[in-house]
């Protein structure tokens, strides 16, 4: 038979307070686990360190040295990236010339630095020329639509190279109206 009780930890709890919880339980003698992301955890033999090795392969103080470290990698590549915001302008307003139509290389120059600001750091700044380049040059409707599927999209990106293609290329609407 089991000695341990089993028990549920609240929706939304960390490892800490799963601990907390044992921790209590432990205080009156009893003993109990549960299961914490398919982790299990005990009243008599888990604490802070031991959960979080558990669950993490880190004990805390290892674990919160590498978040640290990572956000700080993090903050250094987000202050290298505007730093470089300038250069990426010029060479993407000139990649735009010499793929878009006269017609759309003011409005072009406008977005570049908007979109290397933004969340994806200018990357679908590209996926929007591949696919413009295109059907620039006739490629099918089916042809562009493999162009933009394997570009391995988040709907969000999709949905934001998308409507690029639209703003950019005389045939953009007819692209989104199939790829949708």
């Amino acid at each position: 038979m089991n000695k341990y009780k089993k028990i549920e930890f609240r929706a939304g709890y960390n490892i800490e307070d799963a601990v907390k919880d044992l921790q209590r339980f432990k205080e009156k003698g009893e003993l109990v686990c549960g299961e914490f992301n398919g982790y299990k955890l005990y009243s008599d033999k888990d604490d802070i360190d031991s959960a979080y090795k558990k669950i993490t392969g880190l004990n805390k103080a290892e674990l919160d040295a590498k978040r640290k470290s990572d956000h700080e990698k993090y903050e250094e590549e987000q202050r290298k990236h505007k730093d470089a915001i300038p250069e990426l302008t010029k060479k993407w307003i000139k990649k735009g010339e010499q793929i878009l139509d006269e017609k759309y290389r003011s409005l072009w120059a406008k977005c570049v630095p908007i979109r290397l600001g933004d969340l994806y750091h200018g990357m679908e700044l590209g996926m929007c020329l591949d696919i413009v380049l295109e059907l620039n040059n006739g490629c099918t409707l089916e042809k562009a639509k493999e162009i933009i599927e394997s570009q391995g999209h988040s709907g969000m990106s999709f949905g934001l190279v998308c409507s690029m293609v639209k703003s950019f290329c005389d045939r953009g609407s007819e692209f989104v109206n199939f790829v949708r």
